[in-house]
């Protein structure tokens, strides 16, 4: 049996492209200058002075921009790792989920109170499905149900957070696209627990809308990041969909 797009599932394992996502998320948080954001006396600081750095610390300054960026770094490795079916990438998934929730929340997120232990819940179970042998489906009735419970439970627990523990009324255009990426990124992570084929095609959409708001905003280095992320999002749909499991690949060689 040959593959039936041998470039795509190159690109798809290449370690030379884990390596440049790496890097490309790291010199965009550089250059954003993210590790001279820090938490302290209830506020966020952005790009503290650099003399100021270390005493913040000593005082008791949470380094949010390093974990920020820490936590996209091993966010786009598990996406890899995941995008190879490799289980390690829902296993760091797992890790980075608990590092964003907090540095989500920090970031005046409260809904991220209720949405990050879901996410927490739901890489978790992908982690023990994969690691009982989950192969890869083509899409069914269940993926639908699976995509329009996600949005709808997005909404209820960001506004729902926003009303427990922030303000609401002003923020309904900001809290909206909070859920609507929440419910985009829901669905995809859900999906990814049974290994649907379409699980790419969800993230496709979601960095889509991540890409157009980056861009709207003119945040030029997050639109060269969504741009990676849609181009890898892309290409991993096309491999699962058409060139299969990994495994079963290597059972017949």
């Amino acid at each position: 049996m040959t593959l039936k797009y041998p470039v795509i599932r190159g690109i798809v394992t290449s370690p030379y492209m884990d390596v440049f996502a790496a890097l490309l998320i790291l010199v965009i948080s550089l250059v954003k200058k993210f590790q001279y954001t820090f938490y302290f006396g209830g506020e966020v600081h952005f790009l503290t002075n650099v003399d100021e750095v270390q005493s913040a610390i000593f005082d008791g300054a949470y380094p949010l921009g390093i974990m920020s960026i820490i936590g996209a770094v091993f966010s786009m490795l598990s996406t890899r790792l995941v995008g190879k079916q490799k289980n390690s990438g829902n296993l760091i998934g797992i890790a980075t989920t608990i590092n964003s929730g907090v540095n989500d929340y920090l970031f005046r997120n409260p809904s991220a109170l209720l949405t990050y232990p879901i996410t927490f819940i739901v890489h978790s179970i992908a982690s023990y499905k994969w690691a009982k042998g989950q192969k890869i489906k083509k899409i069914d009735k269940y993926y639908y149900y699976i995509v329009a419970i996600a949005m709808m439970v997005a909404f209820s627990l960001v506004f729902l957070g926003f009303y427990l523990f922030g303000e609401i009324e002003e923020n309904i255009t900001f809290i909206s696209i909070i859920a609507i990426s929440f419910g985009l990124s829901l669905g995809a992570t859900v999906s990814n627990i049974f290994k649907y084929q379409e699980t790419w095609l969800n993230w496709t959409i979601y960095n889509s809308f991540q890409l157009i708001k980056n861009a709207m905003q003119l945040n030029l280095p997050n639109v060269v990041k969504y741009v990676f992320y849609l181009f890898n999002g892309t290409i991993t749909w096309i491999d699962w969909k058409f060139n299969g499991d990994v495994e079963s690949i290597k059972n017949i060689a």
